[in-house]
């Protein structure tokens, strides 16, 4: 068997005797509570029927990469600015170290307030949530870079923007990349509470929904298992973006 076939096998494997110890241990114990992996199935059979699914996937896909896109559109330019000059990054250290700590949660009465119940309160969220971690990894990210490059580029006479461009950007990427895969994380989480409270549509409200609407676990969990298997297909499209040349020597195999 080959390498990247066991990579694909081994976790099926894993998945699948979970899914069995799942099955066993509500079988054995005999709750109602909580449903049977073929219960959960029939559930998004039932959301695909209705035809809400998708819609409820594609809302909240929407609303991460909204939110994920602008942060990182803000995010990377302050995070290399400040890095790379000190009194910009002694200046406004204090104040990002104290939003940083603030849990976006905790921001979904402001959210709501401003923007009311529409998609830009969980944009909103999300930009905040992805915003502080990518920003730190862009200052980090500057801050590492290895003396021999900046060196080398001065001897060459590099210099202004010019340096930032050719220099400071491809030696950050690695990093940068790495700060993103974990802001895109957070954004997935934040995204799944904010629909719970601000929106009506999306894969947290179709969890708080069908909490409400009957106890239909069996939708909950599916919702849970949605989430789940989306945050694994976001996560593994961002680390294909490792195998860039750019990227790629930034990170050991």
């Amino acid at each position: 068997m080959k390498f990247h076939d066991r990579g694909f096998v081994l976790p099926l494997i894993v998945v699948t005797v979970l899914i069995l110890i799942w099955d066993l241990i509500v079988w054995f114990v005999g709750g109602t509570i909580f449903p049977r992996p073929m219960a959960v199935l029939t559930g998004m059979v039932e959301l695909i029927r209705r035809g809400v699914l998708l819609k409820y996937v594609v809302a909240s896909l929407f609303r991460v990469s909204a939110g994920f896109l602008l942060a990182l559109m803000v995010g990377i330019p302050l995070g290399l600015l400040r890095g790379w000059f000190t009194r910009a990054l002694q200046a406004f250290n204090p104040l990002i170290q104290m939003l940083r700590p603030i849990s976006p949660i905790a921001w979904i009465p402001v959210a709501i307030l401003w923007f009311g119940v529409s998609d830009l309160a969980p944009i909103f969220l999300i930009f905040l949530a992805s915003l502080f971690p990518i920003m730190t990894a862009s200052i980090a990210a500057v801050q590492n870079i290895q003396l021999v490059h900046l060196r080398a580029a001065q001897n060459f006479g590099i210099s202004g923007p010019t340096l930032f461009k050719q220099v400071i950007s491809p030696a950050a990427l690695p990093q940068l990349l790495s700060g993103a895969r974990l802001a895109l994380g957070i954004a997935w989480l934040v995204v799944v509470a904010a629909e719970m409270i601000a929106v009506n549509s999306g894969l947290g409200y179709l969890i708080i929904d069908a909490r409400n609407a009957g106890m239909r676990y069996d939708l909950v969990v599916a919702g849970m298992v949605l989430i789940g298997f989306i945050g694994l297909m976001l996560d593994l499209t961002i680390r294909r973006l490792e195998r860039i040349d750019q990227v790629r020597w930034g990170f050991n195999r």
